[in-house]
């Protein structure tokens, strides 16, 4: 019992820390007014990006790389949203719809349908002491990106709520003529909000392809970006939230994981498409279950315009 249970940890710390990174970089995002449903293209496009680079450079750069892949689609979507004032949700579902097939057509012409070729994965820390105690043990062997995962929360919650920028961040996602009358730019903090989604995002990204992986696969990132806005959502746009949220979706994954190699013959009652789903139908019932309780703030998805004020 004890070796299913740390089984079952050691994969939900695996890939928590992309979903948490995509989670807190679609709060940051949406605390500033700005909807941003295009997290999944953000995540490919910085996995994929990360996978390239890590082919020719050192692995961390390649994470780099991803991480400005994800600003780069996340520009877009600021010119799009906080510039030309075009309806958030249909920018992000087309930059979704454009990383998908982006992606597919550059690994296609350049590596072939069955993803690039395998990279050097990030190295894994071994915390020592740990390997020996029970259930504890879970916590070593993996790589730097699952502990700042674990730490990052933290830091936004402390920026968020116990800095200046925060406080102006915050205020900008829900009374953003205020804002303006204190002589301060809501385009401008709005643009760092979605750029630094886009870092998050590219960095979730580059975790699946660098550290859980060791490639970029036609699949990535498997929907991930949706259950992040999902985990967002449950976490009520909250960084520690964001955290929990994440933590769950991750143990449903874990499970899911878990159930389809330890116990086989459960795929000849249960289909397997039932356990390939059971994340996303988690994600569908917590939702239903928050019903209309929600924290989201006041001006999200509402295009800033001056004049109006």
């Amino acid at each position: 019992m004890l070796e299913v249970l740390e089984a079952l940890l050691s994969s939900t710390l695996e890939y928590f820390p992309a979903l948490v990174f995509a989670t807190l970089g679609a709060t940051l995002c949406e605390r500033s007014g700005v909807v941003n449903v295009g997290i999944e293209g953000m995540m490919r496009a910085g996995a994929f990006c990360a996978a390239v680079a890590a082919l020719s450079m050192p692995t961390p750069v390649g994470v780099m790389v991803g991480m400005l892949a994800g600003a780069g689609v996340a520009a877009v979507h600021g010119a799009l949203c906080i510039h030309w004032r075009s309806d958030q949700v249909v920018s992000g579902m087309a930059l979704n719809l454009v990383a998908t097939a982006g992606g597919t057509y550059l690994l296609e012409s350049l590596y072939g349908p069955n993803g690039t070729p395998p990279i050097q994965q990030l190295s894994r820390w071994h915390v020592p002491g740990l390997d020996g105690v029970p259930l504890l043990r879970v916590f070593s062997g993996h790589s730097a990106l699952t502990w700042l995962a674990l730490v990052l929360p933290f830091v936004f919650h402390a920026l968020f709520y116990r800095t200046p920028f925060g406080l102006r961040l915050r205020a900008v996602g829900d009374k953003p003529h205020a804002v303006a009358t204190l002589g301060l730019s809501v385009p401008g903090l709005r643009w760092l909000a979605v750029l630094g989604c886009g870092l998050l995002a590219g960095l979730g990204g580059a975790t699946l392809s660098t550290a859980v992986l060791d490639r970029f696969e036609q699949h990535t990132p498997a929907g991930l970006g949706f259950m992040a806005l999902a985990a967002m959502v449950f976490g009520r746009w909250t960084p520690l939230g964001a955290l929990l949220a994440a933590l769950f979706f991750s143990a449903g994954n874990a499970l899911r994981i878990g159930l389809a190699s330890s116990a086989p013959g459960l795929l000849e009652v249960i289909p397997q498409g039932f356990l390939l789903a059971l994340p996303y139908l988690l994600t569908l019932l917590l939702l239903g279950f928050q019903g209309r309780r929600t924290h989201a703030p006041a001006a999200l998805g509402t295009p800033y315009e001056q004049e109006s004020r």
